[in-house]
């Protein structure tokens, strides 16, 4: 979650200069030479974004394919296990915006080649800005309960482990004493029987 919301963060980056561009060549002042070099800066922006989505990978997997993954949490008991799905959808210039409710944008036909081009991709331009946005507070959310997750299970965790430690230590002051006190019962009981046994022989004497 947090590789891809580093590279949404790179490509608001990179739309906030394509609306720098965009703006830049709606102006009438601008000649059609270079208004050509603004759209070749555009192009190799939505090129980077289509790297950003096809290259940006966590522990040699992709991270925004668009496929749901389940991370697994326990607390090493069978009624403590359970599991989150997440999803990263997929990015590119042709798709930008995946959480729920978003409406993909696609930026790959803009172009700033003229004035009214460029007025359409800056419409474009910042409702992407606005989806990666979306997309970014979803990742938020995901990351905000499995960390929450996370300390639910830790807790538990810490408080069983503590909860053995007091089981499984011993005060050995408290036992030695404790062992002391059975030894002299002990003693004590089997002397009371011998004595009860003799009382019992010295009756039978006396029948005799």
């Amino acid at each position: 979650m947090q590789v891809a919301d580093g590279s949404l963060a790179q490509v608001t980056t990179l739309l906030n200069r394509a609306v720098t561009l965009a703006t830049e060549s709606s102006t009438g002042t601008v000649s059609d030479t270079q208004r050509t070099a603004l759209d070749a800066e555009f192009t190799a922006i939505k090129s980077e974004i289509d790297r950003i989505g096809a290259n940006t990978t966590y522990n040699s997997a992709q991270v925004f394919s668009g496929t749901s993954s389940a991370v697994y949490l326990t607390d090493a008991t069978a009624t403590g296990s359970s599991s989150i799905d997440i999803t990263v959808g997929k990015l590119a210039a042709n798709s930008i915006g995946f959480s729920t409710g978003v409406t993909p944008v696609d930026l790959s036909g803009n172009d700033l080649t003229t004035a009214t081009n460029a007025q359409a991709a800056l419409t474009s331009i910042d409702s992407a800005i606005a989806n990666v946005a979306a997309d970014r507070g979803s990742l938020g959310a995901v990351m905000n309960r499995l960390q929450s997750a996370g300390n639910v299970i830790a807790n538990q965790t810490q408080n069983l482990t503590q909860a053995e430690s007091s089981i499984r230590s011993a005060d050995i002051s408290q036992e030695v004493a404790n062992m002391s006190k059975y030894n002299i019962l002990q003693q004590t009981g089997v002397a009371a029987l011998q004595q009860s046994n003799q009382m019992q022989q010295a009756v039978l004497r006396l029948l005799q």
